[in-house]
């Protein structure tokens, strides 16, 4: 059974099942880097918020013999897991000094999200653009945002640089940036059984001391941002003593390695571009350009300046 097939079928099975004029409907999202996917948006009568659940690994499950009705019945217990009982209060997005104090940012890789950078407002960061969202909640299931739009600001009456310095500040206190060792972000990693994002930094990982570092928030979600936070990288070279590379893992973290530490600018922008292709899905890739940070010019860039 093709994908396609398979999420039309749950979507039958869901609504047999679903009570209180519940809905399941399939929809279809364009993700970061262009990603297209499809899951199942499941709606409740009288409530603005629903959540949308993606059937990829419940495919996975099924493509590995497991029943459509185990699956379902997995689904049915997620979604109650995660739905939303109460309405979003939707006039405070209308207003700026309802929701400023909520507006954080992100990091994309602009040339792969161009079409959604002529919507949005954004700032450019070497091949990065820095994009705004409002983190309407943070729970054990995950968070709620919403994209801030071109029309947000113009409702707002906002410019992108007052945007970014408020952002900047909630940063502080909503997402702080966090910075441990490889040995840490692999050994959190194990006990939370993410195989995955282990195999990930293993690929980084060298053999010979843990001198590397990673740098993220404490919710490890959207944590490359921090390399874009005021004073952090300065901060993070005088912990390191040395210049160095910034390896954007994913647009989750990013890993910290001294220069003295490091191979030539070239080989690490492969080791960067191979470990992309290999361990990171396509909507968490952020970028296959290894940068580095000069401490006493006090710049990130993509390569090392050489005095001719």
């Amino acid at each position: 059974m093709e994908y396609q097939e398979f999420i039309c079928a749950i979507e039958k099975k869901m609504n047999r099942k679903l009570e209180g004029g519940v809905t399941a409907s399939l929809y279809t999202a364009v993700k970061n880097n262009g990603k297209v996917k499809k899951g199942m948006l499941v709606e409740a009568p009288g409530v603005n918020i629903s959540p949308t659940i993606y059937l990829e690994e419940f495919y996975e499950r099924f493509s590995k013999g497991e029943s459509m009705d185990e699956i379902v019945e997995d689904i049915l217990k997620f979604y109650h897991t995660i739905r939303c009982d109460k309405s979003w209060n939707t006039s405070r997005i209308e207003h700026y000094d309802s929701i400023r104090d909520k507006i954080v940012f992100k990091l994309i890789n602009t040339e792969k999200n161009q079409e959604l950078l002529k919507s949005i407002p954004h700032m450019e960061l070497l091949d990065l653009s820095i994009v705004f969202y409002a983190l309407l909640d943070i729970n054990q299931q995950g968070t709620a945002t919403m994209t801030v739009g071109s029309q947000h600001l113009q409702s707002w009456d906002v410019t992108k640089e007052e945007l970014f310095s408020m952002a900047c500040e909630n940063a502080k206190r909503l997402l702080p940036a966090q910075l441990f060792t490889m040995q840490q972000a692999v050994d959190e990693i194990l006990h939370c059984a993410s195989g995955e994002r282990k195999n990930l930094l293993e690929g980084i990982q060298k053999p010979d001391g843990d001198f590397m570092y990673v740098l993220s928030n404490p919710i490890r979600s959207l944590g490359a941002a921090c390399i874009a936070y005021p004073e952090v990288l300065d901060m993070a070279g005088r912990i390191l003593g040395d210049d160095y590379y910034v390896l954007p893992s994913s647009v989750h973290e990013v890993v910290l390695v001294p220069e003295s530490k490091g191979m030539a600018p070239d080989e690490m922008d492969a080791m960067v571009a191979e470990i992309n292709e290999t361990h990171v899905e396509e909507e968490e890739l952020l970028s296959n350009h290894a940068y580095i940070y000069e401490r006493k010019a006090r710049r990130l860039t993509m390569r090392k300046y050489v005095n001719c």
